[in-house]
């Protein structure tokens, strides 16, 4: 009974402020009222409620006051009664109305209360927060971004919890501001740019998927569409480059790395489709990762080859210059002499398509590694020497690799047969998903062996033809109706080939691969288990600056 009592006058003591100063004409005079309201945070559970309603709403009257109003407001959000924390909570924006100078504050209060386990006290900080991003969207983004940036000023003791709070800011811009982008981004070019120079400012230390999900953000903004000049699409592929750490000297037992690269360039893919600049990532590739490719883990190389072949159509001839000594370097390798070596096909459809699309924008460049007689007219074209021997060795693997093409494609049609009679006498589940999964690498070999096929032929002339569209389609990728980009004028195309999908048919386990975004996603996966002791954050912190990671 005396608690009830002390708790009804702690109530009516409240009551008899605020009365008091909803009558002053000049609330400041009634500073020693406000001071009740404050004093009032430490009684009763309903007192508390109350005040947590009463000291936000007389705020801006007592400026003098603001640093102890606020201190006692965040015990209430801090308190063990959820109640009192939800108020508290609730009441924080308010703060903010008519002194919006503590908004960033505020902001910051709030992000750290995004660690809530109770789902209601949760939904009332993000409501909260909601709510400031509606008032000063500007402030409130810069205020949260904070706690998306780097370990290096804070002590050790802390970054526990700061990842923590990271993490459940990251979901909070993830889930509540990205999807609101159309409604809270206003005025829209000025504040589209504001966040793309905030991610860019945040980009030092995160994983493999917080960038990607960056990365899927901004191109989707418009600043970044599809009416956006040149210099904004080479500003994405900037930003990809520095996270691929193209700066740095390539490690070949630096796994981290050629998984970031590889990632890294799948990404950039369709800005170069969209006539930014891959000259980086080629000059990358011929001066540091080419030259080791053999040294490169196994598992990787087939990634890498993919991407080069996605990206090999849109290089500019002095890209595809500095690339060609390695690939047919790399072809000579795997387009074997004998036949009884061991055959990668997926491997030779890589190169040879790769080949075949920066040939045809460096064409006489082939004269002197493949012995061709292109003519240019220029110093270039090296017609006087004698390049014969090249020439010979080139086209001998050329026939070898062709039979040996067609050769597999008579096995695998062959085991095709067989596969379809295994699927009608299967009684499983189990042993018709085997038997599915044999059929689909069958096609796939079938579909790489094609490829192969369709890209040796025109290559035994002297003067040969490069295919310079995208007749072929990569046996990894979905067979398109629409080739792109357009072939140039007067430019003949390649025999045409029947592919789609494709795998090495004499590696176990290769496989058909996956689509582009796969591809990515994959190598993200293996990022986020590198390095992170079980913790999943392979893309960061190695120190080395922007695009860092341990």
């Amino acid at each position: 009974m005396a608690e009830a009592a002390d708790d009804s006058r702690d109530i009516e003591k409240l009551y008899e402020y605020v009365e008091k100063l909803n009558e002053a004409k000049d609330k400041a005079q009634n500073q020693k009222d406000y001071e009740g309201i404050i004093a009032a945070a430490n009684g009763s559970v309903k007192a508390k409620q109350l005040a947590a309603q009463l000291i936000p709403k007389f705020f801006k009257y007592f400026p003098e006051l603001s640093e102890q109003a606020l201190d006692q407001h965040l015990y209430l959000c801090e308190d063990e009664e959820l109640a009192v924390r939800i108020q508290a909570i609730r009441g924080l924006p308010l703060f903010c109305k008519d002194t919006p100078e503590h908004l960033a504050k505020i902001v910051d209060i709030l992000a750290q209360l995004l660690i809530a386990g109770d789902n209601v006290e949760r939904d009332a900080v993000h409501k909260a927060l909601m709510s400031l991003l509606r008032q000063d969207v500007k402030t409130s983004l810069t205020a949260l971004f904070k706690h998306i940036g780097g370990t290096d000023d804070r002590n050790t003791e802390d970054i526990s919890a700061w990842e923590t709070i990271r993490e459940k800011v990251l979901c909070f811009i993830r889930d509540k501001v990205f999807p609101l982008k159309a409604e809270l981004l206003k005025p829209k070019d000025e504040m589209e740019r504001h966040i793309t120079n905030l991610v860019k400012q945040n980009l030092q230390d995160v994983t493999a998927e917080e960038f990607k999900m960056f990365m899927d953000f901004l191109k989707n903004l418009s600043l970044f569409g599809q009416n956006a000049p040149m210099e904004r699409i080479q500003e994405l592929v900037e930003i990809i480059e520095g996270q691929a750490d193209l700066n740095a000297q390539f490690n070949v037992s630096d796994g981290d790395h050629i998984v970031r690269f590889i990632a890294c360039l799948q990404m950039a893919i369709p800005f170069f489709m969209r006539g930014a600049s891959s000259s980086k990532f080629f000059n990358y590739l011929s001066k540091q990762i080419l030259p080791v490719f053999d040294k490169l883990p196994e598992e990787r190389r087939l990634d890498l080859l993919k991407n080069l072949a996605e990206c090999s159509s849109y290089a500019t001839s002095q890209d595809s210059r500095q690339v060609l000594p390695s690939i047919v370097q790399l072809l000579k390798k795997y387009m074997v002499r004998r036949k009884i070596e061991e055959i990668n096909f997926t491997f030779i459809e890589c190169l040879l398509y790769a080949f075949h699309h920066l040939a045809h924008k460096a064409p006489n460049a082939t004269n002197s590694l493949c012995g061709y007689k292109i003519v240019t007219g220029q110093p270039s074209d090296r017609l006087g020497e004698d390049f014969s021997e090249q020439y010979k060795d080139f086209t001998e693997r050329l026939s070898t690799i062709e039979e040996l093409a067609k050769a597999m494609n008579k096995k695998l049609t062959q085991g095709m047969a067989e596969h379809n009679k295994a699927m009608a006498a299967a009684k499983t589940e189990e042993e018709k998903e085997v038997i599915k999964k044999q059929k689909q690498n069958a096609t796939a070999g079938l579909r790489s062996c094609n490829n192969i096929l369709a890209m040796t032929q025109p290559l035994h002339s002297k003067a040969p033809s490069f295919i310079g569209d995208q007749k072929i389609s990569l046996s990894w990728k979905e067979v398109t109706k629409a080739a792109t980009p357009p072939t140039a004028a007067g430019q003949k195309r390649a025999a045409n080939a029947a592919n789609g999908s494709g795998s090495n048919a004499n590696k176990k386990g290769r496989g058909a691969g996956g689509l582009q975004n796969q591809l990515v996603n994959k190598a993200f996966e293996g990022l986020n288990n590198a390095r992170t002791g079980g913790r999943g954050r392979g893309w960061r912190g190695r120190g080395r600056g922007r695009g860092a990671y341990r």
